[in-house]
């Protein structure tokens, strides 16, 4: 997704795209964006021809950026997956980045794969009979990562585990294509992290040295993680099963 030519927004438009296709979301009725952000994806989506485009989000202020962003169809609520229902299914479902703040820590394999295996019921009883899902999450790869810095940014959550992640979707979704894509989110941390030190005296303004300091540790340590394969960036396109 992001060739050796492209800039940053580049690839982040063909991530998007990616995941438009994959979920075969161009020009549908509904979609649904679990773990919306600050609605890139929701922008595109509708650009694309979706007529109804909805986000979950657990930030007020992600939530009232979308808003004012005037996207035609667009929807967002601030609210957790597990609180979510609908009146009428979705032709389309796509997560990026969310999942990996489903568990915490300390939960034994059993219970977390509890709760994938609850995150993807909901969403086999949001979609369509056949209709596809498109999910990005980084996992665990392979080896030891003890590196703080990771854990100070996301203290309550842990990544999943591809094994986890098929347990889950088991007699649920069947697993069409999977891609990792490990390096091409090593080049992204990096270019987040270069770009964070070209505005570094305008950053600690904003929020602080110490603040600052965590968030350049953190995107040069997962940087260094996907490098050695200690980390991956995993892509699926699911499709679902059942009527």
């Amino acid at each position: 997704m992001w060739d050796i030519s492209a800039t940053l927004e580049e690839a982040q438009l063909r991530k998007l795209d990616f995941h438009i296709d994959q979920a075969r979301a161009e020009g549908v009725g509904r979609v649904l964006d679990i773990g919306c952000g600050w609605g890139s994806l929701m922008r595109r989506l509708s650009d694309r021809g979706a007529r109804e485009v909805v986000g979950l989000t657990l930030s007020s202020a992600q939530a009232d950026y979308i808003r004012n962003l005037g996207i035609s169809g667009a929807s967002v609520a601030v609210q957790d997956w597990r609180d979510h229902s609908v009146d009428s299914p979705y032709d389309s479902l796509i997560s990026v980045g969310a999942m990996e703040h489903f568990v915490r820590p300390e939960l034994s394999t059993p219970e977390r794969v509890g709760v994938y295996r609850d995150f993807f019921a909901s969403c086999k009883s949001w979609l369509r009979s056949g209709q596809w899902m498109s999910l990005q999450t980084s996992t665990y790869g392979e080896g030891q990562f003890t590196h703080g810095a990771i854990s100070s940014i996301f203290p309550e959550s842990d990544l999943p585990r591809l094994n986890e992640i098929l347990q889950a979707i088991a007699g649920q979704f069947e697993l069409v294509s999977l891609r990792n894509d490990r390096s091409d989110y090593s080049r992204t941390c990096r270019a987040w992290l270069d770009r964070l030190r070209s505005k570094r005296a305008s950053a600690v303004e904003l929020v602080g040295e110490q603040t600052v300091a965590h968030y350049e540790s953190f995107l040069a340590a997962s940087s260094r993680g996907l490098d050695a394969g200690v980390f991956n960036l995993l892509r699926m396109q699911l499709r679902r099963i059942g009527a």
